[in-house]
């Protein structure tokens, strides 16, 4: 549409009302010296699952983690992570109801051949198992984009950019240290002006 004001013509219309909706806040919460996970749904726990997460030379990162892709089964092998076949710790498994968290191989899945130790020991290869059942519950619950936090661990502090969208584990001053726009002018507040001294007039 066109019509004119003042001096020139004016373009454009009506807006339209816009209306958008999200999906519940999920986020899965990681108690390392526990052996345990509990799972929110918008603030309130959801289940809690007894798990297992690294032993020692494989601990899991700690930090903040986002679910990259669910894959219903996978293989998983030692030599993946740069574990020779004729080691000790080498492993060949099909493992299901896997819920990607890392690029170098960190999931969350059913781990049905360590049951014993879910909720007691940590055991795994970095992986966070736990039975099939509650693996199945989470891989309908979890979607890519959910968080996955993993709290009181001795392992590695998740990265920021290079291994998974691990974003979240930077504060406020970090992320505005990394941009590209400079940082605001500093307000100077000027200190305040003394009051004359009056000289009498005696």
């Amino acid at each position: 549409m066109s019509r004119t004001r003042g001096q020139g013509p004016l373009y454009g219309g009506r807006s339209k009302a816009l209306r958008i909706s999200t999906g519940d806040r999920i986020e899965a919460v990681t108690d390392v010296a526990r052996f345990s996970m509990t799972v929110y749904r918008n603030g309130q726990a959801a289940r809690t699952i007894p798990v297992t997460t690294g032993k020692n030379g494989y601990q899991t990162r700690t930090g903040i983690k986002v679910v990259l892709e669910k894959q219903p089964v996978i293989r998983m092998k030692g030599e993946s992570i740069g574990i020779p076949k004729d080691s000790p710790d080498a492993y060949d498994l099909e493992v299901r109801h896997a819920v990607r968290v890392t690029w170098s191989g960190e999931y969350l899945h059913a781990a049905p051949w360590s049951a014993d130790a879910h909720g007691r020991a940590n055991v795994s290869h970095g992986c966070t198992g736990m039975s099939t059942d509650h693996a199945a519950w989470l891989y309908r619950t979890l979607n890519p984009g959910d968080i996955i936090r993993v709290l009181n661990g001795p392992g590695p502090r998740m990265t920021a950019f290079t291994n998974g969208y691990g974003d979240w584990n930077l504060n406020q001053p970090q992320w505005q240290a990394g941009s590209a726009l400079p940082p605001p002018p500093v307000t100077e507040h000027p200190s305040t002006p003394t009051a004359p001294r009056m000289t009498p007039l005696i």
